[in-house]
């Protein structure tokens, strides 16, 4: 039997009274059944037609049972981007339901988040295909960030009925919201590089965010729940890698799977053997693409080559004078025999640019010039370590 919308606030409200998690989850899933209902209902409605079904229940569930009906009839009429910003507020509406009650909200919370997300990804990629200009992705992202705080901020309910709970699966989404957005942008960069400085930053602080929220998760995570830990730190190891923060011994020998997936890059990192971990990349490159890390340890390769160009550095007794052609010799001795003396200089070059030598190339020279103190900075003293992503 069709349900109209009264019916369906008669069952909002009963998920409620029961405080039925699951059910509340179903309900507001526009991809449900009653759906289609609604949409048949009202054909096309607005929120000025739906005002009279305001105060037919508690405050916020009676607007958010009206952006519920706005957001089934824009997607039914193949309009994401006014659906994404009808279900932003529908999650507005009800995180501010969400910070007054326990846990038992949290399947609701996820499920309206994962359609935000979706959403968003159906908004950009709607308006990408009309040549349009869309952000859908990143307003998400900071969205879905703001219930991570939500989350957090539960220090009165009993810790099995806690919202904290809430902050693995949040970061998560978080983190796949970034990873869409950030491969975005640098499409986009590629295309126009007119813009290329005012949008590399925006990856830059995502990228650092996630880092801070990936961590505050793992330090807070139960210390028995072994799995959730596993999930953040395959994540978490990738950043810190960017920054030069190679993980322990003993850390990785806690999570075996995430110890024979990362050792091999962190050995060829810590000697700078550069074959050793183009080696590892495509031993692991469908595993990590599936984990959308693919790109981040592909980047993590210049930290390798700098261990390399340090070696070199140390067996010159930290010369301040290095001939290119000792960088270049260096490169074929460990097993990169096709690198001609331009890609090597070029190499050195990049290295100096992004921090990770301190000097500078006299090309008529063919001389490498550095600096007297700190030639090789630590790693993780650099500026900006993830603006190599």
């Amino acid at each position: 039997m069709p349900m109209d919308l009264m019916a369906f606030m008669s069952q909002l409200n009963d998920a409620l009274v029961a405080e039925n998690g699951p059910n509340l989850a179903y309900l507001l899933r526009p991809t449900s059944p009653h759906g289609k209902d609604l949409v048949k209902e009202f054909r096309n409605p607005t929120r000025a037609t739906l005002r009279g079904y305001e105060g037919g229940m508690q405050s916020p569930w009676d607007e958010i049972a009206i952006q519920y009906v706005l957001i089934c009839t824009h997607i039914a009429k193949v309009r994401p981007g006014e659906a994404f910003k009808e279900h932003s507020q529908l999650v507005s509406l009800f995180l501010r339901f969400f910070t007054e009650n326990r846990g038992w909200t949290l399947p609701a919370l996820f499920s309206i988040l994962r359609d935000l997300r979706d959403l968003a990804f159906d908004a950009d990629h709607h308006a990408k295909y009309n040549n349009q200009k869309s952000e859908c992705m990143e307003e998400a992202a900071r969205t879905i960030a703001k219930a991570f705080g939500n989350c957090m901020t539960d220090r009165t309910s009993p810790p099995d009925q806690s919202r904290k709970w809430g902050i693995y699966y949040v970061v998560g989404l978080v983190m796949k919201c970034y990873f869409r957005e950030s491969e975005a942008n640098i499409t986009l960069q590629e295309r126009t590089p007119g813009t290329r400085g005012e949008l590399g930053h925006s990856p830059t602080l995502r990228i650092s965010a996630s880092e801070q929220e990936l961590t505050l998760a793992f330090y807070h995570c139960h210390l028995q729940a072994h799995s959730n830990q596993e999930r953040i730190l395959t994540y978490l190891i990738a950043l810190r890698i960017l920054k030069g923060h190679l993980p322990s011994t003993e850390l990785m020998e806690r999570f075996p799977l995430l110890n024979e997936l990362y050792s091999p890059f962190i050995a060829a990192i810590r000697v700078g053997n550069v074959p050793a971990y183009d080696h590892a990349l495509e031993k692991w490159e469908r595993r990590l693409v599936e984990l959308n890390l693919w790109l981040s340890l592909e980047k993590a390769r210049e930290l390798c080559l700098r261990g390399l160009f340090r070696r070199v550095w140390v067996a010159t007794n930290k010369s301040t004078r290095i001939p290119i052609s000792m960088f270049h010799s260096s490169l074929k001795i460990s097993g990169l025999p096709n690198v001609t003396d331009a890609e090597a200089e070029c190499l050195v070059a990049n290295m100096i640019y992004k921090g990770f030598m301190r000097g500078y190339i006299s090309h008529e020279k063919q001389m490498v010039v550095l600096a007297q103190t700190n030639a090789f900075p630590r790693l993780a003293d650099r500026p900006t370590p993830f603006a190599i992503v």
